[in-house]
C-alpha cells in the first residue's frame, strides 16, 4: 500500500497566504460600494427653536423660521394647517380676511405656508394666557375712528375731530335730530340685530354642529337670496372650498352671515346692505341640487340660526 505523502505545514501556509493576497488585491481593484448620503436635518419645533441641535447643522440664523413662528401657541394667533385658506380662517375666527392680511403684512393671499402663525386679532389687542380669541371678541369695544377733511386750496391735511365723550354730554336743542347709534353701542350690544330670513323658500335641512353648520333651504335656480341683516360684505367670491358662489356679511363685532351655492352674485366686497336686500340668486355651485346653505356665526363660531330668526 502506497504511502501518503504530506506537505510541510510551511508550504501549505504560504500556499493559503498567497490565495488570500490574490483574494484582497482582487477586491481593492473593484469600485466600493457607498451606502445613500446621510444628512443631518434640524428638527425645528412649532415655537421656531430648534430641538436637536447638531455639530453638523447649519447655524440657527441661518435656518429658515416660518413667519410669526415666535407667536406659535400664544392667544389671539393661529397657526396654519394643511389645506387651510385665508378666508377659511378668517371665517373661523369671526374677522374680514382683508384685515387678517393687513395684520400680517401678507404680500400674497393665497401664499400662506403650513406651520406659518397668523395674527388673527386687531394689533393693541393683547390676551391673557387663558383668554380666547373668541372671548376678546365679546369684552372689546372698538374705539371710535378719526375722521380727516381736506383744506381747501391745499394738500389734504389730517384734522382728527376728537369725539365728545359720553361722561359731559352735550345738550341738544330741539332743531337737531338725534341719529340712532349703531347695534353694537345700543343697550343689547352685539346682540341687539334685526334678524330677518334670507330666503322664502322652505328650510330643507336643519342645524347640525358636525355636518351642516347652518340651515339648508331648496329652491330653483334664481331665487332671492336675501340679506339676513344691515351689514357690510366681507366676500363675494367662489375662493372656499365646498360652499360654491358665496357671500359673507358682517354685522357687527360679534356676528357674520353666509350665503352659499348661488347661481349670481349681486353685492362685491365692501359693499353695505340692508336686511331684507336681495344679494344674490339661488343655485347649485359647488353643491349636487339647488340650495341655499345659510350659516350664522357668532365670534367665529357657527351657531343655530333657526333661535335667532323670527317666526314665519
Amino acid at each position: 500500500m502506497p504511502k501518503t505523502r504530506y506537505q510541510p505545514f510551511s508550504r501549505r501556509a504560504s500556499a493559503v497566504t498567497a490565495w488570500a493576497l490574490v483574494a484582497l488585491l482582487a477586491a481593492c481593484a473593484q469600485t466600493p460600494r457607498v451606502g445613500a448620503p446621510v444628512e443631518d436635518r434640524p428638527i425645528v419645533g412649532p415655537n421656531g427653536k430648534l430641538l436637536s441641535p447638531s455639530p453638523t447643522v447649519a447655524p440657527v440664523s441661518e435656518l429658515k423660521l416660518l413667519p410669526g413662528a415666535e407667536n406659535a401657541g400664544k392667544p389671539g394667533f393661529y397657526t396654519v394647517k394643511p389645506r387651510d385658506t385665508l378666508i377659511q380662517i378668517a371665517l373661523d375666527n369671526g374677522q374680514n380676511w382683508r384685515d387678517l392680511a393687513k395684520w400680517n403684512s401678507l404680500g400674497n393671499v393665497n401664499l400662506i405656508e403650513v406651520g406659518q402663525v397668523l395674527r388673527v386679532v386687531q394689533p393693541g389687542v393683547e390676551l391673557s394666557a387663558g383668554a380666547t380669541t373668541k372671548s376678546v371678541l365679546t369684552a372689546r369695544v372698538d374705539a371710535p375712528r378719526q375722521l380727516t377733511s381736506p383744506i381747501a386750496g391745499s394738500a389734504s391735511i389730517p384734522s382728527p375731530i376728537t369725539p365728545i365723550s359720553p361722561i359731559s354730554p352735550v345738550p341738544v336743542t330741539p332743531a337737531v335730530v338725534a341719529s340712532k347709534p349703531p347695534a353694537a353701542a345700543r343697550d343689547g350690544g352685539d346682540d341687539d340685530v334685526s334678524w330677518g330670513w334670507p330666503t322664502a323658500d322652505a328650510v330643507s335641512a336643519g342645524f347640525d354642529e358636525q355636518r351642516n353648520k347652518g340651515l339648508a333651504f331648496s329652491g330653483k335656480a334664481g331665487d332671492a337670496v336675501l340679506a339676513a341683516a344691515d351689514g357690510r360684505v366681507i366676500y363675494a367670491g367662489s375662493e372656499l372650498r365646498g360652499y360654491g358662489n358665496l357671500i359673507i356679511i358682517k354685522h357687527n363685532a360679534a356676528y357674520l352671515t353666509a350665503y352659499a351655492h348661488n347661481q349670481t352674485l349681486l353685492v362685491k366686497d365692501d359693499q353695505a346692505v340692508r336686511k331684507g336686500q336681495k344679494i344674490a340668486e339661488m343655485g347649485s355651485s359647488d353643491a349636487e341640487q339647488v340650495k341655499l346653505h345659510f350659516e350664522v356665526r357668532k365670534q367665529g363660531k357657527p351657531i343655530d340660526p333657526a333661535k335667532l330668526l323670527p317666526a314665519r
